[in-house]
């Protein structure tokens, strides 16, 4: 049987946006191309996709993926077992996270914990997942470095502040929405605008690693469920409204 990218999209919750995407790069290309151009895809790309969700699972970046996957010595079970192991790993973890979570409930209805144990099972794993990510658009791990040493020294009230600047923002741009403004139109764009501003408080995007953020935002779940639970159109909307801005006022 064969998929359609929308259909393959569909089924892998990856986005029509970054499967095309790979096959750009080279690192999934269809099995075929049908009538109009249209991508059309196996059972040997969906094993092959498999394997670049859990390479990116695991946070390498999609160079590192492509050279692993077109290698003559890859071997798909022997990459599965290797895949396992480290599920397995992770999920010793979240029993660890559920533990501590256990442990606070416990502790905030009145019995003792020790304080170094509010933060067992916590690593940076899924920071480096979004930061592999951004790699892959342009952005140098030195810039990203410098985003966490501007903000390392921020106290509570200064995030607080920036959560409501930017919860209001996404107010804004659920009312646009609503008001079937269009992604490019100058009320949006000027939005969006603010949206680059309060980006570059962290780092400076380009026009590749702006467009990289959206990719970001709509290849992973954390994010897809974040901006689906403030509007089910938001995310759709914000990733267009960034292509648009950063094509015409980035370089």
């Amino acid at each position: 049987m064969a998929y359609t990218v929308k259909q393959l999209a569909k089924l892998s919750d990856v986005s029509v946006r970054t499967l095309h995407f790979y096959d750009e790069i080279g690192l999934l290309k269809p099995a075929y191309y049908g009538e109009n151009n249209y991508r059309y895809y196996e059972e040997a790309q969906l094993l092959m996709l498999q394997q670049i969700l859990f390479f990116r699972e695991l946070g390498f970046q999609l160079s590192d993926i492509q050279r692993m996957i077109s290698s003559p010595d890859f071997n798909k079970i022997t990459a599965l077992e290797h895949h396992r192991k480290i599920l397995e790993k992770g999920l010793k973890q979240t029993h660890k996270l559920i533990e501590t979570i256990d442990k606070t409930i416990a502790h905030l209805r009145g019995e003792p914990m020790k304080l170094e144990e509010i933060f067992d099972g916590f690593n940076a794993e899924k920071q480096k997942l979004y930061e592999n990510f951004l790699i892959d658009y342009g952005v140098s791990q030195d810039i990203l470095n410098q985003s966490k040493e501007n903000v390392k020294h921020w106290k509570k009230e200064q995030w607080m502040e920036h959560k409501k600047e930017v919860d209001a923002l996404h107010g804004e741009l659920v009312s646009a929405i609503k008001n079937h403004l269009e992604p490019s139109s100058s009320e949006v764009q000027k939005l969006i605008k603010k949206h680059y501003q309060m980006t570059s408080i962290f780092w400076t995007p380009t026009r590749e690693s702006y467009i990289g953020l959206g990719q970001l935002y709509c290849s992973h779940p954390d994010f897809v469920k974040f901006y689906d639970d403030i509007n089910p159109e938001l995310l759709k909307f914000l990733i267009e409204a960034m292509e648009v801005f950063a094509k015409h006022q980035l370089s």
